[in-house]
């Protein structure tokens, strides 16, 4: 059977992509880093509607983790594999570079990119092998244009954006498909702190987005209707660019 992995998808966009992804047939497996109770509540959320979901907990930026993690799900799994992921963790951490200190950098690169290597780098032997797969990263308008105070999270996500482009150069023949999907203004915890009423004057479409908006065009790219788009980023931010 082929499950979905979706990283940080306990809260927000991650736990509408799980919510998502479940309803259309796959096992899902929700991994979070610490709030155990949020991912509660997003298994509970799939099972009622019929789905089917487990926790899968580890901190996508600890190398060791990771690897133990997945071994030890492949070892209870002999006839399943994770055909579909979906790197969504990531934090803010947000300041002027000039005040900007070490863990905040560090912090932000090491959830976003590195969680990102980590993790794909482990799940695509079995992709590789089964010849199929697909991968959705989660990245951030900041990754295309740059946000002033976010010189770490734009940093971050630009470099998932061009891993994007070449992993899915590397794969394309094995028929595994790797994309990006650029989110503009969601609303989410991450997003709580901003100024909603002012930044909404510079969306053309006036508004923030839904986190369920990120999750359909998440679904529509691990169908096998997007079996021939791969390298794309694709934008849903309501007209910014």
């Amino acid at each position: 059977m082929t499950y979905a992995l979706v990283t940080g998808g306990s809260r927000g966009i991650g736990k509408a992509i799980c919510i998502e992804l479940a309803s259309s047939g796959l096992p899902v497996l929700i991994n979070y880093a610490s709030n155990e109770v949020a991912a509660l509540e997003t298994k509970k959320l799939i099972e009622e509607k019929g789905g089917k979901a487990e926790l899968f907990p580890f901190d996508v930026a600890d190398r060791e983790a990771v690897d133990k993690t997945l071994e030890q799900w492949d070892e209870n799994h002999p006839d399943d594999y994770i055909g579909v992921l979906v790197n969504n963790a990531g934090i803010r951490r947000d300041a002027l570079m000039i005040f900007m200190q070490d863990e905040q950098w560090h912090d932000v690169l090491d959830i976003s990119l590195n969680g990102f290597f980590y993790v794909t780098r482990r799940v695509l032997k079995n992709m590789l092998t089964q010849r199929y797969g697909r991968i959705v990263n989660i990245v951030s308008l900041s990754g295309l244009k740059g946000m002033p105070g976010q010189t770490n999270y734009s940093a971050a996500k630009a470099a998932v954006i061009a891993a994007t482009k070449a992993l899915a150069q590397e794969i394309a023949p094995r028929k595994i498909t790797v994309n990006a999907i650029a989110p503009g203004f969601i609303t989410t915890d991450m997003t709580k702190d901003l100024n909603e009423k002012e930044l909404k004057k510079t969306i053309p479409a006036g508004r923030f987005g839904r986190p369920e908006e990120v999750a359909s065009l998440t679904g529509f790219l691990v169908s096998d209707k997007a079996s021939y788009i791969t390298g794309e980023v694709i934008s849903i931010n309501g007209g910014i660019f």
